[in-house]
């Protein structure tokens, strides 16, 4: 098994889906941080009680890996996380989301995230949840480590620079089962916040800036036109000199509340 799967492998099972927080001290330094949202969650101050309220709103929650990729020093892991809310009287809920991990060879330091809480939130208020997409097979034994790619990621820079991730085979947030909904935001300028390869896969987390074009439930038409920041996480294949496939999770929930917010 490759030394940061077996690490990633104590984060899903020991720590996460055993809900076990002693866990953390023993794979995350102190200095980890976690970017999501928007928010920079260090280890100890903020990212350790925000995961003990997630614990205790989803008691069964679990985490299931779809994907793992891997050059040694940094790891893109593709999940999904699932469970019942006992603050919406037990509905169930099962959203994507995708991490960037970054560690010292023995315990994380870093990770640029996003999950897709506003299909979450959605799921939870309808009382439908969302079908759960199949696992990984074995993404322990199966993943390998592959070297980083120059090439791989000017290819992704390039095209990330456009500003729409559909410009690709994608499949973004829910939209592998439930098909894309029309794009709320104009793009003027997208900024790199993280991005590596392995082979031909490119993990990248941006922040894609313009001005809202309208369709999120629940914000006032009037913000059309209003500047918004969305953050992206994705992990895209290269293929011939071109991006062929995308996985993407967009922080769809905070840029909706960030319009919500400002018009107050």
């Amino acid at each position: 098994m490759e030394p940061f799967v077996a690490l990633m492998r104590r984060y899903c099972i020991d720590y996460t889906s055993s809900h076990d927080q002693s866990v953390c001290d023993e794979i995350m330094e102190p200095e980890y941080v976690v970017h999501i949202s928007g928010w920079d969650l260090p280890r100890d101050a903020a990212y350790k009680p925000a995961v003990t309220r997630v614990f205790a709103r989803f008691p069964g929650l679990q985490l299931l890996v779809h994907e793992l990729v891997t050059n040694g020093e940094r790891l893109a892991m593709r999940f999904s996380e699932h469970g019942a809310a006992a603050d919406a009287g037990g509905r169930l809920a099962a959203w994507g989301g995708i991490g960037l991990y970054r560690w010292n060879g023995r315990r994380l330091l870093e990770n640029f995230v996003e999950q897709d809480f506003l299909a979450q939130e959605e799921q939870l208020a309808s009382g439908s949840p969302a079908p759960l997409e199949a696992p990984h097979l074995d993404p322990w034994l199966a993943t390998r480590a592959e070297p980083a790619n120059s090439e791989a990621e000017a290819i992704v820079r390039s095209w990330l620079a456009k500003g729409d991730l559909r410009a690709a085979n994608a499949a973004i947030d829910g939209s592998w089962y439930a098909g894309h909904p029309e794009p709320f935001l104009d793009v003027d300028a997208v900024d790199v916040n993280d991005l590596f390869s392995a082979g031909a896969r490119v993990a990248f987390h941006v922040s894609q800036r313009g001005r809202y074009r309208g369709g999120l439930a629940g914000v006032d038409p009037k913000l059309v036109g209003r500047e918004l920041t969305l953050r992206c996480v994705g992990l895209a294949r290269t293929q011939a000199g071109e991006v062929r496939d995308v996985r993407a999770i967009s922080d769809r929930l905070g840029a909706r509340q960030r319009l919500v917010s400002a018009a107050k």
